[in-house]
């Protein structure tokens, strides 16, 4: 039988003193208060009294990280899956309140609604939800855990509730450390939950958009 319930989890805060927008660069882990975060989803989901019988996450190191109490409180290791990694981002490396200043950064904001700036987010969708239904397919009943990033839970949440996916990043409703949770109907996807389990007021870096 397939999976009962399936939650896409943010990864924890971020160690970024240089506040860069970080993207799918290398080495940017948890800072001490992400990892805090990361055990409150964790702990969250298991007080949901639901069995837990996959997890997964993106192959960042902050997903990764966010992954570790899920396979200390459920005993599942994760399985890496490309797809619910971070969307590429042209200004990865950068701090965007200074290239937004540039002129030459300018071209590639010309059009927000693909966005111009990194990949589209139809292919957000797609690849996400690929991953959602061979999760779904490949779990033999229980709950599904993936460990992923902002963009990408945002991005399944408007698809989920068949909301356009063009958005103002500033606008979305993915807290650090979150749980959004959705369940399969047929072939239909719905969501059934958000919750913030974690403290994230004193958060320096609450992630790049």
């Amino acid at each position: 039988m397939p999976a009962e319930r399936l939650h896409l989890v943010r990864h924890g805060e971020v160690h970024n003193p240089e506040r860069v927008l970080y993207g799918r660069l290398p080495n940017y882990g948890l800072s001490e208060d992400g990892r805090g975060m990361a055990r409150a989803a964790a702990e969250y989901i298991a007080g949901l009294d639901r069995p837990v019988t996959s997890l997964r996450c993106s192959p960042l190191q902050r997903t990764q990280e966010s992954a570790e109490p899920f396979t200390e409180i459920f005993g599942l290791d994760p399985v890496i899956d490309e797809r619910v990694i971070e969307p590429t981002n042209v200004f990865e490396g950068t701090r965007m309140s200074r290239s937004l200043r540039n002129p030459l950064n300018w071209w590639h904001l010309r059009q927000p609604s693909i966005p111009s700036w990194g990949e589209p987010y139809a292919s957000v969708s797609e690849r996400m939800e690929e991953a959602m239904n061979s999760a779904w397919h490949e779990t033999d009943g229980g709950d599904i855990v993936i460990v992923s990033h902002q963009a990408p839970i945002w991005i399944t949440h408007l698809h989920v509730a068949g909301l356009r996916l063009r958005h103002d990043p500033r606008t979305r409703r993915c807290a650090l450390s979150s749980v959004t949770s959705f369940e399969r109907v047929g072939d239909v996807w719905r969501e059934v939950g958000y919750a913030e389990p974690a403290a994230t007021g004193g958060a320096v870096d609450v992630g790049a958009v």
